[in-house]
């Protein structure tokens, strides 16, 4: 009698603590999702409630994990452009031709709704925050690889940088005053490819000034 008490002591206590882990895990990655979608549709002072309630978590959830708005837009930072490395790691692992690997880097890119990036990073963050410049500087290598290498084969035009996809896949995923989210969606990646196809060589024309760089999307300069 006096070893079961301690037996069933000890099998109920770590039977708990990893659900409750993995439920705080999964309702961070909700919030800071939730948090991206509504950054891209209502800008950087979406409602919190909102963010919550799209998340499905109560509002005591979501301070819990981001006590301000600024850790929120942060993590948000953050967590798009480790998932935007991920898609570029992938697109050059995956996919054998090199434009081809270009091409599925972006339209899976845009799917991330990259849009939400520019007026996070350029008016709500630290952009000297060591983790933001660490995601910052390796998603400028991976994504920059993927165009030198279209170039390299020949099937990228020459006189395009980087920076140009970037503005691009930030444009088509941010609304047009007047529109709604919804419509603008359906277009995204016919207009994507649109400029995907202009970006294939031999280039047709010389286009005017020079190219955009990477530094030139986050207003480096």
């Amino acid at each position: 009698m006096t070893t079961v008490a301690p037996r069933s002591t000890r099998a109920a206590g770590p039977a708990r603590a990893p659900r409750l882990r993995a439920d705080a895990s999964r309702n961070r990655e909700r919030i800071v999702l939730a948090a991206r979608d509504a950054f891209v549709e209502h800008g950087a002072d979406a409602p919190l409630d909102e963010i919550a309630k799209r998340a499905g978590v109560g509002n005591a959830t979501l301070y819990r994990n981001f006590p301000t708005r600024t850790a929120l837009i942060r993590e948000v930072a953050l967590l798009v452009q480790h998932r935007i490395v991920a898609i570029a790691e992938r697109a050059a692992a995956e996919v054998p031709g090199a434009f081809d690997a270009l091409e599925r880097f972006a339209h899976e890119t845009v799917d991330e709704k990259v849009g939400a990036l520019c007026p996070l990073l350029t008016n709500r963050v630290d952009r000297n925050d060591p983790d933001l410049v660490e995601a910052r500087e390796r998603l400028l290598a991976v994504a920059g690889d993927l165009l030198e290498r279209a170039k390299a084969a020949g099937e990228a035009r020459p006189d395009v940088d980087h920076g140009d996809l970037f503005i691009a896949m930030s444009q088509l995923t941010r609304p047009l005053p007047g529109t709604s989210c919804r419509v603008l969606g359906d277009f995204v990646h016919r207009h994507l490819q649109l400029f995907l196809d202009g970006m294939r060589a031999p280039a047709p024309g010389v286009l005017p000034g020079r190219a955009a760089t990477f530094e030139d999307f986050h207003g480096d300069h």
